[in-house]
């Protein structure tokens, strides 16, 4: 049963009714506040074929504002004071892929240097279902490790399509105000545009809405996505 919060905030949005992204963000901030800083949040639902591997939509964006989130990132590598240094909560090689052997999953993101990926594969089928292997195309395995966590504590952001063909993503909080949350959804639909697969032809973006945790959804107006 819908609260009646929700309820309130319902009635403020036009049904079928799209908005630019002031339109929008203004909407969302005429609904009634949670008890908690609220994550606002983009949803795209695209054109592409999510059966088809060669037209699978993942990358990564910096947010210029963070998205609000602390992140607990552990590093493969066999530099561990430098990873733990940049603001890693665990590094290691070894004794860090036996940890997780042993049922230790309490992080976010998982990064790696190329050279410890030999070793970290055998993490696979505790890693990969749940999404955390690092991986080349989301940035996470890289021989430049230290300003990977650096960005990745500042907001570096990785997006992937789901098995509906759906990208959702957090990118920011209701305290960040307007503007802030505006350049932030502008940042990941420009990460997403260059997501593009190159075997895709049409448009990319049927849809899309944003949202507060609590809140009802807000169409965003197809123009939004007209160069994609």
């Amino acid at each position: 049963m819908k609260s009646k919060r929700y309820r309130s905030a319902q009635e403020k949005v036009e049904a079928g009714k799209s908005y630019d992204l002031q339109q929008a963000f203004t909407t969302l901030f005429s609904f009634p506040a949670a008890k908690f800083d609220e994550t606002a949040e983009l949803a795209l639902h695209l054109a592409v074929d999510p059966m088809q591997s060669d037209q699978m939509v993942r990358g990564i964006v910096q947010l210029p504002h963070g998205n609000g989130k602390k992140v607990r990132i552990i590093a493969f590598t066999k530099d561990a004071p430098a990873a733990l240094q940049a603001g890693a909560c665990e590094a290691g090689m070894a004794d860090l892929i036996e940890k997780i052997k042993g049922g230790w999953l309490d992080f976010d993101i998982a990064v790696a240097t190329t050279e410890a990926m030999k070793e970290v594969k055998s993490l696979a089928r505790i890693l990969g279902p749940k999404g955390l292997m690092p991986n080349p195309k989301a940035g996470t395995v890289t021989d430049d490790l230290v300003p990977c966590i650096e960005a990745l504590k500042k907001g570096r952001v990785e997006f992937k399509m789901d098995k509906d063909a759906n990208v959702h993503l957090g990118i920011g909080k209701r305290s960040f105000g307007l503007e802030a949350l505006i350049e932030n959804v502008q940042a990941a639909l420009e990460a997403i545009r260059h997501a593009r697969p190159s075997v895709f032809r049409g448009k990319l973006v049927l849809n899309g809405a944003i949202s507060f945790t609590m809140s009802p959804s807000v169409l965003l107006e197809p123009s939004i996505f007209a160069k994609f």
